[in-house]
């Protein structure tokens, strides 16, 4: 399970994707994309905060682990493992 945190200050109007951390090798395998659906991903924003793609899961809010919450305004959202290893090497390791 993958919890994203709403983001303040965000504008839904104006774009603020930078780039996608998926190399562009892994593309095939991890994102099964059928025309524009069905492809996880992780996303920089100009923030340098990130964004996450994949299936909304926020229904099975009630069995998150003690001391998880998700409000409102946030969604739960399940990405593949190898998403997360793929995109490993273009995490910034500092702010």
């Amino acid at each position: 399970m993958f919890s994203v945190l709403a983001l303040q200050n965000i504008n839904p109007y104006h774009p603020m994707f930078t780039r996608s951390l998926l190399p562009s090798q892994s593309s095939a395998t991890l994102r099964p994309c059928s025309g524009g659906h069905g492809c996880p991903n992780l996303l920089e924003l100009e923030s340098g905060d990130f964004a996450v793609i994949g299936t909304d899961i926020t229904a099975h809010a009630d069995k998150l682990p003690r001391g998880s919450g998700c409000g409102a305004g946030e969604r739960i959202v399940q990405i593949p493992r190898s998403l997360l290893v793929a995109v490993r090497e273009a995490l910034p390791v500092s702010l």
